[in-house]
């Protein structure tokens, strides 16, 4: 048998491929992260921006209107008002300023239903719907906010975070036909924002500004930007504060934090960044 020479090139090559992977034994995170793509290149933001910001608020309530619209005039900023047909017939003229303002309307279902579990729901709760069933009313909900304001809802809202109907064994996800009728779905009480590169469109994470004043949302931002990810905030009412309540005076100070082009953030309607994300991954 022949012996190679430890000088032979067999040999050489034999040494440095043991070598490295030794080196990525000791330190295998660093290897990993190397080779793993960021999100900022995956998803380049209009304009250069370091990351993407929605602002989004559920149930069509009034305050949105009479409260929320003349701070977004104020500072020309657009959110995504999630409503539910019978809140916009409410207080009609006011969201049809809302949609002329060119502030997204999107669909926050027929009836807002959620678990039989909220006292509110027990006449209309998620255990006792049925996938046809919800389609129907998602597609009819689209059809009378259409009808009412002049605009198809291209994105959606969970009511209260849930996505399933039925119960125990025969419990099913309604992602799915959400997915189908709409360009994404913002779920509620989530903890981050949305890396472009992966989020599923029809589960984009939605974190709760609702209470909290701008030194909570802030550190938000920053971590946000680091990835150069999307963060999509959600709240409902609109006014000083009190249950439920994004505070005005968080969002002026949110609002002029986001003019600043030296901090680098991308305002956008959740379709307009739902959009880009979409595109950029060879979604049509």
């Amino acid at each position: 048998m022949r012996v190679l020479s430890r000088r032979s090139p067999v040999n050489r090559c034999l040494a440095a491929a043991l070598a490295g992977a030794f080196v990525l034994l000791l330190m295998p995170g660093r290897a990993l992260r190397a080779q793993a793509p960021a999100a900022a290149d995956a998803v380049a933001w209009p304009g250069g921006a370091r990351m993407a910001l929605s602002l989004s608020f559920d149930d069509g309530r009034e305050s949105q209107v009479t409260q929320g619209l003349p701070v977004f005039a104020r500072h020309g900023a657009k959110v995504t008002l999630y409503v539910v047909p019978s809140a916009v017939e409410r207080h009609l003229e006011g969201w049809k300023q809302a949609a002329a303002a060119g502030h997204e309307i999107g669909n926050h279902s027929l009836t807002h239903s959620c678990s039989g579990n909220f006292p509110f729901s027990r006449q209309k709760a998620l255990e006792e719907h049925s996938i046809p069933r919800m389609r129907d009313e998602l597609a009819e909900a689209n059809r009378r906010i259409a009808a009412l304001l002049g605009v198809t809802p291209r994105t959606f809202a969970y009511p209260c975070g849930q996505t399933f109907v039925g119960r125990g064994k025969d419990t099913q996800s309604y992602v799915p036909v959400v997915a189908e009728l709409f360009l994404a779905g913002r779920g509620w009480l989530d903890e981050a924002a949305n890396d472009p590169s992966y989020v599923d469109l029809a589960q984009t994470l939605g974190v709760e500004m609702d209470g909290k004043d701008f030194g909570q949302i802030r550190p938000l931002l920053d971590e946000a930007r680091k990835s150069g990810a999307w963060l999509v905030l959600a709240g409902h009412d609109i006014g000083a504060g009190g249950r439920q309540t994004t505070r005005v005076a968080m969002l002026d100070e949110l609002f002029a934090y986001v003019k600043d082009p030296a901090n680098g953030i991308w305002l956008a309607t959740v379709a307009e960044a739902a959009d880009v994300v979409a595109r950029r991954r060879g979604r049509p």
